[in-house]
């Protein structure tokens, strides 16, 4: 078995100016995205038309539990980021550890959006509650969904950066970059929905 710390899988001294990642992740990122664009602006849509209604329900939220959230998202960006430039001089099991850390900072994003719909169940909030609720649940699940598949492609490849699964340099740069950039995407999706379900009146 090759060790993790053997053929290094970058070479910041050739870097070029390029899109980090494999062609078809991006392929996939841009058509989640264009999913969520099209939940964030049926959304707008419905604000629009019953603002009162959307305040009443964003009255019912908990803020301290979104931006607890955020910022548990951000540090895990900021982890997956780190392991990416660190794997860049060598360091694969900087890459390992850093995946290992943004995938626990997902865990703890699930455990406390779990927790937060089971206090709107408990107060009598569901999907057909209203329309606003309807918005809230359906779209924050959706996203939830995204945060469980980030956390299963930054384990994966976690732990074939550190068992030496990788044949090649080019293969383990695709590989880390790729899941690095779909969490980035998970994390940008929730910068936006954070204000709007919580912040904004």
């Amino acid at each position: 078995m090759r060790s993790p710390d053997s053929a290094l899988p970058y070479d910041s001294a050739t870097r070029t100016a390029r899109l980090p990642g494999d062609l078809a992740m991006w392929c996939f990122i841009l058509a989640e995205l264009l999913a969520f664009l099209f939940l964030l602006g049926s959304m707008a849509f419905a604000r629009g038309h019953w603002s009162e209604m959307f305040s009443q329900g964003i009255a019912t939220l908990h803020p301290e539990a979104g931006l607890t959230n955020t910022l548990i998202l951000l540090t895990g960006s900021y982890f997956a980021a780190r392991g990416v430039r660190r794997a860049a001089t060598g360091r694969h099991r900087a890459l390992a550890r850093g995946f290992v850390l943004a995938a626990l900072c997902g865990l703890a994003y699930v455990v406390i959006k779990i927790t937060e719909y089971g206090l709107l169940f408990g107060d009598g909030y569901n999907l057909r509650t209203s329309t606003f609720y309807f918005f809230y649940f359906f779209t924050t699940f959706f996203h939830m969904a995204h945060v469980l598949i980030g956390m299963a492609i930054l384990l994966v490849v976690a732990r074939r950066f550190h068992s030496g699964h990788y044949p090649n340099r080019e293969k383990a740069r695709m590989a880390g970059e790729s899941a690095a950039s779909y969490w980035h995407m998970v994390d940008l999706v929730w910068l936006a929905l954070f204000p709007l379900l919580y912040v904004l009146p």
